[in-house]
This record gives C-alpha cells, structure tokens and sequence, in this order.
C-alpha cells in the first residue's frame, strides 16, 4: 500500500502513541492550580501545536495575567511524571514494524524532544526510526511544513516521495503544505 513512498512520517501523539488522556490530565491538573478553565474543543482543534501555543489560547480564554512559556513548562513537567506509566501504543504502531528496515521512518510531533525521546525510548520503539523532530527543532510549527520538511531532511528522501500519518487538521496541512501526501488516521 506504501510502496510507491519513499519515506513515513509519523505524527506521535494521538497517531502512534495514546497520549492525548494523559495530556488532558496534565493540563486539568496544571490550570486547577490557578483556577483556570479550557474549553476542550479548542484544544483538540490545536492537536500538534506546540505546548506553548495552546498555553496561549488558555490565558487568552481565562484573561489570565500568565506567561505562556512558563504555564507550559508546569504541564510539560506534570506530562512528564505521568507518561511513562500510562502511555501505550496505538494500532499504527503495526504499520511502523511492518515497515521498519524496508524505508527510512521518522517521527513528526507537537511535542518537546524531551518528551518524545522519554516516550519513545520508554515503549522500545525509537530505534524504528531515523528521525525524531519534535517542536523544539523548527520555528514554525504545524500547520506550517517545517517539521515534516526537516523530517524529510533527516530521511534524506525528497518530501514528494513522503507519505504522512496524521490525527489533526494541523498536521494535515503541514504535510500537503510540505508537498506530501497524507493519511488521515481518524479515517482509518
């Protein structure tokens, strides 16, 4: 089905890796501690967006005098200390061994590389793939193409041979952006 690719990128985060409960327990977790609320529509609309960015949106929603980056850091920390015990792969995860050894993998995420290694590292599945770029590697973030762009680059396959794995409109865009094409893992 994937032969006429020359690369895979992988979205992380609701794609490969469940993470998206453990990310909405970290984030009630972290705005409990200041009274904040989120409307959670708005959030999943922001699925692969950097922490920082969704952060944003929060303080925005709340009128909150909070810095973003600062608000980010404490989810990213809770995020931390609940992930390696809860996360677990999702079924993609079939097509990533299916294609280990036969074409170049990478990851794509909204994530902190921190985070993306912990995971990935943790579960036993970094060594599937190339490349790992996470939001700390790129200034633009989906939906703009940089992250599937230098994942390309990391592969060394040129970006129209990519085929991309995504669970978010963001992600989507970033690809056909990118000049790939996509899969859109909530139709699957």
């Amino acid at each position: 089905m994937y032969e006429r690719y020359d690369g895979l990128i992988f979205d992380m985060d609701g794609t490969i890796l469940d993470t998206e409960p453990t990310h909405r327990k970290a984030w009630h977790e972290v705005l409990g501690r200041y009274g904040l609320r989120y409307d959670l529509q708005a959030m999943i609309a922001l699925n692969g967006s950097p922490t920082w960015r969704i952060a944003q949106l929060i303080i925005e929603l709340n009128q909150a005098d909070l810095d973003p980056h600062a608000l980010a850091r404490e989810k990213t920390a809770a995020v931390k200390s609940m992930l390696l015990d809860s996360v677990r792969p999702l079924p993609l995860i079939d097509v990533v061994k299916e294609w280990h050894g036969r074409r170049p993998m990478s990851v794509g995420t909204g994530s902190e590389s921190a985070i993306a290694e912990a995971l990935l590292n943790h579960l036993n599945l970094r060594h599937y793939f190339s490349a790992v770029v996470a939001a700390d590697h790129v200034q633009m973030h989906k939906p703009a193409p940089d992250t599937f762009l230098l994942c390309a680059e990391r592969m060394g396959v040129a970006p129209a041979k990519c085929v991309v794995f995504e669970d978010a409109d963001f992600g989507i865009q970033a690809a056909h952006a990118a000049g790939m094409d996509a899969v859109d893992v909530r139709l699957l």
